[in-house]
């Protein structure tokens, strides 16, 4: 399941990013990648440490906890610290599955990367190439989006980032643990959260409002890891 998630900043906000991306001190970001992964990578990333690194992801984090979107999608019990990326001069970054398994820094406890997510931070005018490409049961689906757009996917899907032959992409990735596991599950309950939410809106008197609201948290009670 592949979800846009538009304008979860704005223009002038994805402004205060780059401004900030831009005069920033950029790592090789094979440093990051696993062995497999690293073999097809070219880009710079901005380091986890990095005081801006932390700044920004902050600002990405609670944005997200404030947007039912993401929230319904994803069905978050924990985000991974967002990254930065920056594509440039042919970077790019060929077919690889993400990690399974992430370390979360400085806690000794581990995240399961059940959905991966990247947020465009250049508008698809700014650069040539660098589609993210995601492979899935339906199709290739090449996505390049408008800055402070999201997309949300799976993180078992093979994927890649086509190279950049003009211009600069830079993005913010970064991975969620859900309560559901399963992406087919997590599917299916977001149709159904979409279903009520129509309703109520249409009819917020409509009997079925509580029968479909019960189903729902009856599935996700039966399906959630917690």
């Amino acid at each position: 399941m592949v979800i846009e998630i538009p304008e979860l900043f704005s223009a002038d906000e994805v402004r205060s990013f780059r401004q900030a991306l831009e005069q920033a001190d950029w790592a090789d970001g094979r440093a990051t990648a696993g062995h497999r992964a690293a073999q097809v990578k070219e880009n710079e990333q901005l380091a986890l440490d990095h005081p801006l690194a932390r700044q920004l992801a902050d600002r990405v984090l609670a944005r997200l906890m404030q947007t039912p979107l993401f929230i319904a999608a994803a069905l978050p019990s924990r985000v991974l610290q967002p990254r930065f990326s920056r594509y440039d001069g042919r970077g790019h970054y060929g077919n690889h599955v993400d990690n399974a398994i992430f370390p979360i820094p400085g806690t000794g406890e581990h995240l399961r990367s059940d959905v991966s997510s990247t947020l465009f931070l250049s508008d698809p005018d700014e650069y040539d190439g660098g589609e993210l490409m995601i492979e899935d049961m339906f199709g290739t689906h090449a996505v390049k989006l408008p800055a402070g757009h999201l997309i949300v996917y799976p993180g078992s899907s093979l994927h890649r980032v086509a190279p950049v032959t003009r211009g600069t992409r830079f993005a913010s990735f970064f991975w969620t643990q859900s309560f559901v596991a399963a992406p087919e599950r997590r599917r299916l309950l977001l149709e159904l959260d979409g279903a009520i939410q129509s309703v109520a809106s249409d009819h917020p008197e409509h009997g079925s409002i509580d029968t479909l609201t019960q189903v729902y948290h009856n599935l996700l009670r039966q399906w959630s890891s917690t």
